[in-house]
């Protein structure tokens, strides 16, 4: 019996009549002995450190593995790395600029392009013939204006219009640069028309187009003609109107179709073409036109070289489109010949010098009136245009 009550007495074996209680489910499935993970409470500071191989992960203020501990030599602190602002704004600049470049250049051949695409070729606008006069240096360029009003806008019409041309120009590119001079000649000028004889000046487009148009030019200043271009000025309305309009200051007040032309005033496309056009409301009658023609062109011309046109991809598109259509051109006289030669109007109307050939006046020839050529005056162009300084010859005939 002894040795049962022990067990009772030390727990070894329950009392028969004790109930066995139920086991309470523990609340983690890990072994009892298993080590549980205990969260790491870092200063702000020591959490922030980078770990080296120097300091083992450790920080500041004698954590361990930092600076500070027994056997650990004390770290420099480190220099942050020099930027240098102004060398990379020049280097960000550099590339905005290269690629500016890349992409102007792409757009400018487009539109080159472009006006080749929507202009019309003049065949055969310059033909070789006997005692054709010699190239010399510069570049003479005849431009030819007619006032067919095509309402179809196409290039064919503009380029190969019926009729008599109502205005001619004349212009002159220097070689080494300088001022670009535009001559205008009377279309009433009493010339000699090869195979027709003597005629206006205007009637040798309506007797054999540009080619016999152009020969006559030439005959008539004893200098070649190196390129061609015929303008029909229903294309300056779209053309002003690309550009936003051009100003100009009216030498002769008139009032035509509602407006009052007078003072400085801002044209817009109609408006424009009607400044061209008009000649009846002036005493001079076509010297006035002349004049006023211009004036408008080299409004534009300034216009068009502003930074505000040329740095606007949508307006020099616009001014493409809508001028193009009306121009015809020689077979060489392609849009980066054009564009090179644009290089030198890139001051705009102040490098362009603009005059009237000079004539001796009004007279009467076959019953019509007629403008009478000054020979001797003439003579000395054609000699200006072979040394190549037409300023001499406008000085010369204070033309200026």
């Amino acid at each position: 019996m002894g040795k049962d009550r022990d067990e009772d007495v030390f727990g070894l074996r329950p009392p028969p009549d004790t109930q066995e209680l139920p086991v309470v489910q523990a609340r983690s499935e890990r072994p009892a002995y298993e080590q549980q993970p205990q969260p790491q409470s870092v200063p702000e500071t020591y959490a922030a450190q980078p770990q080296t191989p120097q300091n083992n992960g450790g920080g500041a203020g004698g954590y361990p593995g930092g600076p500070g501990q027994p056997g650990q030599p004390e770290q420099p602190p480190r220099r942050p790395k020099k930027r240098h602002p102004v060398r990379k704004f020049f280097v960000t600049l550099l590339i905005i600029l290269l690629v500016l470049l890349a992409a102007g250049a792409g757009y400018g051949w487009w539109l080159l392009h472009k006006f080749d695409s929507q202009s019309q070729t003049i065949e055969n606008a310059l033909p070789d013939y006997e005692g054709r006069p010699a190239g010399g240096p510069g570049t003479n360029i005849l431009l030819l204006g007619s006032d067919t009003r095509a309402e179809s806008g196409s290039a064919g019409e503009a380029a190969a219009a019926s009729g008599r041309t109502d205005t001619m120009m004349f212009v002159h590119v220097p070689k080494g640069g300088g001022n670009v001079t535009v001559t205008s000649i009377m279309r009433d000028t009493w010339v000699p028309i090869p195979g027709h004889g003597e005629a206006k000046i205007n009637a040798a487009f309506a007797y054999g187009g540009v080619p016999l148009a152009a020969q006559t030019v030439e005959q008539l200043l004893d200098t070649r003609i190196d390129h061609v271009a015929t303008i029909d000025f229903s294309g300056f309305k779209g053309l002003v109107d690309a550009l936003g309009g051009v100003k100009v200051d009216v030498p002769v007040p008139f009032e035509k179709d509602g407006t009052k032309f007078e003072g400085s005033m801002t044209l817009n496309g109609d408006q424009a073409l009607t400044f061209a056009r008009e000649r009846k409301s002036f005493k001079t009658g076509d010297y006035q036109r002349v004049q006023d023609q211009q004036i408008l062109i080299k409004a534009i011309m300034s216009k068009a070289a502003t930074p505000s046109t040329l740095a606007n991809p949508v307006k020099l598109n616009n001014v493409v489109d809508d001028f193009s259509p009306y121009i015809g051109v020689d077979e060489d006289f392609s849009g980066t010949e054009i564009a090179k030669l644009g290089w030198g109007l890139r001051g705009g109307g102040d490098s362009v010098k603009m005059f009237t050939l000079p004539n001796l006046g009004t007279g009467w020839a076959g019953g019509q009136s007629i403008v009478q050529p000054d020979m001797d005056a003439i003579s000395d162009f054609s000699e200006a245009l072979k040394k190549d300084d037409m300023d001499a010859f406008v000085k010369d005939h204070k033309l200026d």
